[in-house]
């Protein structure tokens, strides 16, 4: 696993520290998407002198060069999501125990030609989809 990590890193010119590596590391084992201060709690322990600052910093970096997934929450703050999926997909996220899924369908389409009739030029899209996922739906029920 650590060699893909330097190996992602490498390819988008960043220089492999034992903090990014340790970061990668965390998200990986994480059993779903992480909050930039649950990511610092944990870099903490393995690192003394680690500011949030530079944990942002980092997630902005590896999410900007599409290593890491952000996933945008009703509360409108950024979590972060390791995918090791590199096709085009989209992603379930459950708003409950943190389990994000690839979804491998994409009605994008309809769109795109709606924007082609407005004139408009598509360069890219993220799609989303947030909910229960079974578990969750079963041990608490639909949301309103």
């Amino acid at each position: 696993m650590s060699q893909d990590h330097r190996k992602a890193l490498r390819n988008l010119s960043l220089k492999v520290t034992p903090k990014r590596l340790a970061l990668l590391e965390i998200l990986a084992g994480a059993r779903g998407f992480l909050s930039p201060e649950e990511v610092w709690r944990q870099m903490k322990l393995r690192f003394k002198r680690i500011g949030l600052p530079t944990v942002y910093r980092n997630l902005e970096e590896l999410a900007q060069g599409m290593i890491i997934t952000t996933v945008l929450l009703p509360d409108r703050q950024l979590y972060y999501y390791l995918c090791r999926n590199q096709d085009h997909h989209h992603h379930f996220v459950c708003l409950s125990c943190r389990r994000v899924e690839d979804v491998h369908f994409c009605g994008f389409e309809e769109i795109e030609k709606e924007v082609r009739r407005l004139r408009g030029t598509v360069l890219s899209h993220i799609l989303q989809v947030n909910g229960l996922c079974s578990e969750c739906s079963k041990t608490k029920g639909p949301r309103p």
